[in-house]
């Protein structure tokens, strides 16, 4: 069995996710669920040899010494972000397809908020979501739209690097961690010095990295990037809890200030397949930076769900808009809902 052909057939057949390990045959996550690609179970020596074919050498070395490895492959009809690991049954991998093309964010039905949130000329703007929600598609469709729309320099820092831009109207450099810079914090560090006006951060991982973003972003630069949140007042929590409490009030005086909005989002089954994005959409305006302030961030949900005239959405306004509009199921939307008992409000 040879890995491109796995991965083409898995293109062609529009999986989201490929997993590799002995055991099993390749699955394949197509509009949610694990499918089988092929029956016949793959056996170490099938699994070791598919895995190490789209290795370098020297990342083949680096897996043996970590047993971890992160990277971005590529073929003439695709990319994927790739994760190498070890299992009790050997070595596994998990590779999640990029699309060949940036998608724009009409196409992806971004709300109207998010382009106002690209446009900003300075500010935080952060994407959440759990793995798989499609927050490295959403980032990229709003950088592209300030490389479409804005003579500027835009600088990210990845790990992998996911999507590859096309120079429009921007300047544009791509990162990535372990071959272009050791760490997060250390390439936010050294971008003062490098003429950003936009920088993409591929996770907030860190107190250094979070330290660096705030003060970016306080400094005239716009920074995206993601967390693995649920929600906006999660995502909030989130950034607060990192740091020491004798610094938490700094932070949140800080995250006021910088803090321009978040997207949070979770992918749902369409009705006929396939998937579709709902989004909460949280924008800062001075009711919730005072939240953040004060550390009331349970507020911020009540907040969110009486400023739906200047584009604020709760999860629960947008799973039921999705409903409404016939793209999913009521027990999908309830089984996705982190508040089920205020959708079903909503919904009757």
């Amino acid at each position: 069995m040879d890995m491109n052909a796995i991965l083409k057939a898995a293109l062609e057949k529009g999986a989201s996710d490929i997993h590799i390990s002995a055991g099993s045959p390749p699955m394949l996550r197509i509009s949610g669920e694990l499918l089988p690609f092929g029956d016949k179970p793959l056996t170490f020596e099938e699994t070791r040899s598919l895995v190490y074919s789209i290795l370098t050498s020297d990342q083949a070395k680096k897996f043996e010494n970590e047993y971890e490895l992160d990277l971005s492959y590529g073929m003439p009809n695709g990319r994927f972000r790739v994760n190498v690991y070890m299992d009790s049954g050997g070595i596994a991998a998990a590779l999640r397809a990029i699309p060949a093309l940036i998608p724009t964010m009409e196409e992806i039905e971004m709300p109207e908020a998010a382009f106002r949130l690209a446009r900003l000329p300075r500010g935080l703007v952060l994407v959440t979501g759990p793995t798989g929600s499609g927050k490295s598609t959403s980032l990229a469709a709003m950088l592209n739209l300030i490389n479409l729309e804005r003579n500027c320099h835009i600088i990210t820092i990845e790990d992998p690097i996911e999507f590859i831009y096309q120079r429009r109207k921007a300047i544009i450099n791509q990162r990535e961690l372990t071959i272009h810079t050791k760490t997060f914090a250390s390439a936010l560090k050294y971008a003062l010095r490098e003429d950003p006006d936009v920088l993409l951060v591929g996770e907030m991982r860190d107190l250094e990295t979070i330290a660096a973003a705030l003060t970016l972003a306080e400094t005239g630069h716009l920074i995206f990037s993601t967390l693995h949140t649920i929600d906006a007042a999660q995502t909030v929590d989130r950034i607060i809890d990192v740091f020491p409490p004798y610094q938490q009030q700094q932070i949140r005086a800080q995250l006021s200030m910088a803090l321009e909005g978040v997207l949070s989002q979770q992918l749902l089954s369409k009705v006929g397949g396939g998937r579709v994005a709902a989004r909460e959409v949280m924008l800062i305006n001075p009711a919730i930076a005072n939240l953040i302030r004060e550390g009331k961030t349970h507020q911020i949900y009540s907040a969110i769900q009486t400023s739906t005239q200047a584009g604020m959405k709760t999860m629960e306004q947008a799973i039921k808009d999705l409903y409404d509009k016939g793209f999913i199921s009521y027990d999908e939307g309830i089984s996705k809902s982190s508040n089920p008992d205020e959708l079903r409000r909503l919904i009757r």
